[in-house]
């Protein structure tokens, strides 16, 4: 998965007579920080983003800019910046200025007695933050787990923030059947994030499925029949092995379209032009946020239903965020009272990765059917995705605009186990041949009603509200935390002084 290199530097006292004699064990602090990262921050697929090691700490200004200048040639996008002693503030000038204005800065101390990192870190951070520099602190002791995992919740944030700067998102088609909360506003969203669009006519996704080699398409529907038995509902009309074979054609040929545009994450419009002359675009928005299609292994590309940009934005978030899992894009449909669950159900993208939350599509696949879609919305036919997501713990997001101003709504939950029974009673409701989030909020239903951006919600398997926290704070979005976990979030200074 892609990332950015993490800098970290020591801070270190400018007298001569004081500095020779800790440089060593400040190093060695230094060092120590980094294999805590490269150990603790691995992706889901093993990789782990570059940690580059300053070779001196900073003791004067012609140090401040080597250090400086060294991890610039590294392509640094986000520093963090130790205490262990008291160093002089000024220095982190001549650094940090080096590295540029935007660069997210984590400031780390100890919270040791016989050496004053505190009292270095609060110096010389204030200093960053008197200039308006947005900055976070974490105090604690290396070997302590809450620390660590406090560490690695803001890297995962700025890892997020720095890597998509420079992201396409690919819009196929625009915004479909006008929801214009799914619209990509362009100037907030470079504002904020620096992510950029571009938009393709679906056309060109038609015309591209043409040159989809035909071999390709038999593997995929072989893998498909494999996998599902008589689970793949033909029904000689809207689903058949043709209509299956070209919403295959179609993922492969947005695969290509992607690659060949430099696509980073995609949306595909589908209604109404593709839902009604070519195929419904379930199984092709299924297999790009999966890990996983019959040729093996891959990572997710994060694809929204009906080319909703800020889910896709949202998606591509969390996918960063969680290390590379595969993120959820659901409607908002249905809220059960009774039992304080919400329905959440789309005939689009649900990763089949939630069935059973697997990395092997054998086990996913065991509780997933293949549905003729409807013919009364998609006239063109294909296949739509039916399977009740896997329990266990979630988190929701959505990001949205408040007068050109952006915001995330971010909701810590739970897909809920329930008997065989009651899923199939509730999913009777709606439309039993999509697939269902039965989703339990930590929120109640009036607040989440009155501040939720759009009909849209997304969402990623674990708990990461405060890395998503961080990745606001850092991006300068409004942070909307739902529920209990609201009381714990500490506005930074930016938020209360205007």
């Amino acid at each position: 998965m892609k990332g950015t290199p993490i800098g970290l530097v020591m801070l270190n006292d400018a007298r001569k007579h004081v500095y020779e004699l800790n440089a060593e064990q400040n190093m060695a602090v230094v060092r120590q920080w980094a294999e805590v990262i490269r150990n603790g921050l691995k992706n889901q697929d093993g990789t782990t983003p570059e940690v580059i090691t300053a070779s001196k700490t900073i003791t004067s200004v012609q140090a401040a800019h080597e250090v400086g200048e060294e991890l610039a040639r590294a392509n640094v996008k986000q520093l963090i910046m130790c205490y262990n002693v008291w160093n002089f503030p000024y220095l982190a000038w001549p650094l940090v200025n080096s590295l540029g204005e935007d660069i997210p800065i984590l400031s780390l101390s100890n919270n040791n007695g016989k050496y004053p990192g505190n009292v270095g870190l609060l110096a010389s951070d204030g200093a960053l933050r008197q200039a308006g520099r947005r900055t976070h602190r974490i105090v604690g002791e290396i070997d302590d787990p809450k620390t660590q995992a406090d560490v690695f919740a803001w890297l995962r944030a700025a890892q997020a923030a720095t890597t998509m700067r420079n992201e396409v998102f690919g819009l196929y088609g625009g915004h479909s059947m006008g929801m214009e909360t799914g619209f990509f506003h362009l100037t907030p969203t470079i504002k904020a994030i620096g992510t950029n669009c571009y938009q393709i006519d679906q056309l060109w996704l038609v015309e591209a499925m043409k040159s989809v080699p035909d071999k390709e398409v038999e593997a995929g529907l072989k893998w498909f029949e494999e996998l599902l038995g008589d689970r793949l509902l033909y029904d000689g009309k809207m689903l058949t092995p043709e209509t299956l074979k070209t919403q295959i054609r179609l993922y492969l040929a947005m695969e290509q379209v992607n690659k060949d545009n430099g696509f980073d994450f995609c949306g595909l419009k589908g209604q109404r032009e593709l839902t009604e002359y070519v195929c419904l675009g379930d199984v092709p928005e299924m297999l790009m946020n999966d890990p996983y299609d019959w040729r093996g292994p891959k990572e997710p590309t994060v694809c929204s239903t009906e080319a909703d940009a800020y889910a896709a934005i949202t998606m591509q978030i969390m996918k960063y965020i969680s290390g590379g899992l595969p993120t959820l894009f659901m409607d908002v449909r249905l809220y059960h009272p009774d039992i304080d669950i919400w329905d959440w159900v789309n005939s689009g993208n649900h990763a089949s990765w939630y069935a059973a939350r697997s990395w092997d599509p054998k086990e996913n696949f065991k509780t997933i059917r293949f549905h003729p879609a409807l013919e009364f919305y998609f006239k063109a036919g294909g296949a739509s995705v039916e399977f009740d997501a896997a329990p266990g713990q979630m988190t929701y997001a959505r990001m949205g605009l408040w007068d050109e101003k952006p915001y995330m709504v971010i909701i810590p939950g739970e897909v809920v186990d329930l008997p065989a029974d009651k899923r199939k009673a509730l999913n009777a409701q709606t439309d039993p041949t999509w697939p269902h989030v039965h989703a339990r909020l930590q929120c109640t239903f009036d607040e989440f009603l009155a501040v939720f951006p759009a009909n849209h919600a997304q969402g990623v398997s674990g708990d990461v509200v405060k890395s998503l926290n961080y990745y606001c704070e850092i991006t300068g979005i409004t942070p909307v935390i739902l529920g209990p976990a609201a009381k714990d979030r500490i506005p930074p200074i930016w938020e209360r002084v205007v």
